[in-house]
């Protein structure tokens, strides 16, 4: 396909953007302290609105699944969380919700499986990940892992809904509720909600790094009997986090080193294709070949 570009109106860095479940519209957001929504159509695009509810830059946002209506979350340097619903009128969005518990910059958020229902974990420099659920009636609970990582966390990503060997097992299998969270200690770690409490799953956590972990995505497993996990770091390097069974040991083999710094990684829906942005620019696609080995298949000009 050839590139479309995109002039979003941000006077300021764009810090994420992110497209939507229909591939309709994308969310951006920057250091302006604003999100811009943009309806894409073929090769022509339309600003539908511009929302503004943060006192700083804006790390991230993320659109909830379309089975709970037109929602979109951001996090930004204010330490705020803002719910957005778009109305009965197409581009009119208000503050559905905002969440005010963290006492620093939330710096990374992700909303879980929709199986799971409405729920959002997010990632603060407090040291702390909260997790918020929608009750049908509108109140949300929240949930809360202190000093996940104590200098900091970075990155948040859900686990997929469905457990690994659900595939070619037997019977049916609960939904899981696990979370991987990167952080200021250069480390990984792997959450799981036990009876009502988040709880570490990995021991000791996954430490390849040697710089700040920038960004984690959990792999989509479709049922497959293995869990993976991609981090990327300050230090220049995607590791690929594996583990065949419940219980067992996490197992880390680097990627690649990019010699600069990878502030994003990003798996295809199937989770078979990874995609990393680093600080040169570059964004490449990687498959995984034979024996856990990384071949990169195409790569994206700046």
């Amino acid at each position: 396909m050839p590139s479309l570009k995109i002039e979003t109106g941000h006077p300021g860095v764009i810090h994420d953007i992110t497209m939507d479940f229909y591939g309709k519209r994308l969310a951006t957001s920057s250091a302006d302290g604003t999100i811009k929504i943009i309806g894409v159509s073929g090769n022509t695009h339309q600003q539908l609105a511009t929302l503004n509810g943060h006192q700083g830059p804006v790390w991230q946002v993320a659109w909830a699944h379309p089975k709970f209506g037109s929602f979109l979350a951001s996090c930004g340097y204010d330490g705020r969380v803002v719910l957005w619903k778009e109305g009965a009128s197409p581009g009119e969005w208000t503050e559905a919700h905002v969440f005010t518990e963290h006492r620093a910059s939330v710096n990374s958020i992700s909303w879980a499986p929709h199986e799971l229902g409405l729920i959002l974990a997010c990632g603060s420099s407090d040291g702390s990940i909260s997790v918020f659920s929608a009750r049908p009636n509108g109140v949300w609970d929240s949930s809360r892992i202190e000093q996940a990582h104590p200098v900091g966390v970075t990155a948040v990503s859900w686990a997929p809904a469905t457990a690994p060997g659900s595939l070619v097992g037997t019977g049916p299998m609960d939904p899981v509720q696990k979370l991987a969270s990167g952080g200021c200690d250069n480390t990984v770690k792997v959450w799981k909600l036990y009876n009502g409490t988040w709880k570490m799953d990995c021991f000791p956590a996954l430490q390849m790094h040697t710089g700040w972990v920038r960004d984690v995505a959990w792999a989509p497993n479709l049922g497959l009997p293995k869990s993976t996990v991609a981090s990327a770091s300050e230090d220049g390097t995607v590791v690929i986090w594996t583990v065949a069974r419940e219980g067992d040991q996490w197992e880390g083999r680097i990627l690649y080193d990019f010699k600069a710094p990878v502030w994003k990684v990003s798996w295809s829906l199937t989770g078979n294709l990874l995609a990393v942005a680093d600080a040169h620019n570059n964004i490449t696609l990687w498959k995984e070949v034979v024996d856990g080995e990384w071949q990169l298949v195409n790569s994206v000009d700046p």
